[in-house]
């Protein structure tokens, strides 16, 4: 008889701590150890304009995929972005995940402001986590607008931005390979780029600062 009573007992003790076990998984709280806003200046007709992107790392105990939605915050100019799941970017850089939106915009004549920000993640389960970090781009731009011409099987660059690239296209405008270059003048041959690229833009990078600039794509050939 005591063993009759006493497996109806285990048998509850075991639900019991399984139950914990799913509860204590499903309500971790995700985390945020480091988040960025980048300005990025683009050529358009009427002269290169403001772009912003919004990334951070989460953590997960469950997995990037227990993530739900990403929220950022300007408090001080109460400002709101909202950013969920399906349709956040997601990459991989240096073993780490990435998520966040390369299309953070304002309202109409209003202007991203510098200082403090807020960034929230929240997991299925309803668990939030926060951190602060600060965006201080400059209000003008640093260096001027870069440029990129390629003729006669030879680039050109005028560019005062610490780093640049050379970002290739294939003919559909699909892109083939980034190049950091190491001087602003050469041949298209010592970039090395694949034998289907057509087109090509300048990627201009002042990391220090969070703020690059990104030209429109010359012809290659």
């Amino acid at each position: 008889m005591r063993i009759m009573r006493t497996l109806p007992v285990l048998a509850v003790l075991s639900i019991l701590m399984f139950s914990w076990l799913m509860f204590s998984c499903s309500r971790t709280e995700p985390r945020i150890t480091f988040g960025y806003i980048a300005l990025v200046y683009v050529q358009e007709s009427g002269g290169p304009q403001e772009r912003f992107s919004f990334f951070i790392i989460p953590e997960d105990d469950d997995g990037i995929e227990n993530l739900a939605e990403l929220f950022l915050y300007h408090d001080r100019e109460q400002l709101r972005w909202h950013i969920s799941s399906d349709e956040w970017i997601r990459y991989e850089r240096d073993g780490r995940t990435w998520i966040g939106t390369r299309s953070l915009v304002t309202g109409t004549g209003v202007t991203m402001p510098r200082g403090q920000f807020r960034a929230v993640l929240e997991s299925l389960a309803g668990e939030r986590s926060e951190r602060n970090f600060t965006f201080d781009a400059p209000e003008d731009p640093r260096f001027p607008f870069p440029t990129l011409s390629i003729t006669g099987g030879n680039f050109a660059v005028v560019s005062a931005y610490p780093v640049n690239r050379i970002i290739s296209y294939d003919e559909q405008g699909n892109f083939l390979r980034t190049v950091e270059l190491t001087g602003l003048t050469g041949t298209l041959d010592s970039l090395n780029l694949p034998g289907n690229a057509r087109l090509a833009a300048l990627w201009a990078e002042d990391a220090l600062h969070f703020t690059s600039a990104f030209t429109d794509v010359v012809p290659i050939r």
